[in-house]
């Protein structure tokens, strides 16, 4: 079961879709990370390889100005939808169905981004090209912060130039990195 933990939704359960292809964050490290991450009251939120928008919705719910998520699976997307309809959530969120790395058209109107959660599939060797995207892709605040969770196994080089380690955590098979990125 994922629950939003804190907030206007607190308490609240989400839907995650049948079958194994998405991951929902475990209670315990999203409330981890959301302890390292602190106030995230007026936050522009990019929840990217959103699956059931739980770190997006549990950022809104904490005071976060908006949210995009972006997922490419339709049914995962519709689920999100439903997430943010449940948590009455929804005025202030966007649902945007695309494979990531993403076009930054259709993502340049709601930005810059003051926060970005990053949980791609474990162990796919997508982690560096993304936030070498995200470097370049002209979305980011000065300043923003980049949480990415991560299998333990999914070894990281060096981030981009753009990007500095702020912080390692980890909780069993899985870590948490947060970059903070400067213009």
């Amino acid at each position: 079961m994922v629950r939003v933990i804190a907030g206007a939704a607190r308490g609240a359960r989400l839907r995650a879709p049948k079958g194994l292809s998405t991951r929902p964050t475990a209670d315990r490290v999203k409330e981890a990370l959301f302890n390292i991450l602190g106030d995230v009251a007026g936050a522009s939120v990019l929840d990217l390889f959103a699956g059931t928008g739980a770190l997006g919705i549990e950022a809104l719910s904490r005071g976060s100005s908006f949210a995009v998520f972006v997922e490419r699976d339709g049914r995962t997307a519709q689920v999100i939808r439903g997430n943010l309809v449940h948590t009455k959530l929804e005025d202030r969120a966007a649902v945007v169905r695309a494979e990531v790395p993403v076009d930054p058209a259709r993502l340049v109107r709601w930005s810059p981004f003051t926060l970005v959660f990053m949980d791609p599939p474990y162990d796919t060797g997508c982690i560096m090209p993304t936030l070498s995207w995200l470097c370049g892709s002209g979305l980011l605040a000065d300043g923003a912060l980049i949480a990415l969770e991560r299998s333990r196994m999914e070894e990281i080089a060096s981030p981009p130039k753009n990007m500095r380690a702020v912080r390692e955590k980890v909780y069993g098979p899985t870590v948490l990195n947060i970059f903070a990125y400067s213009e």
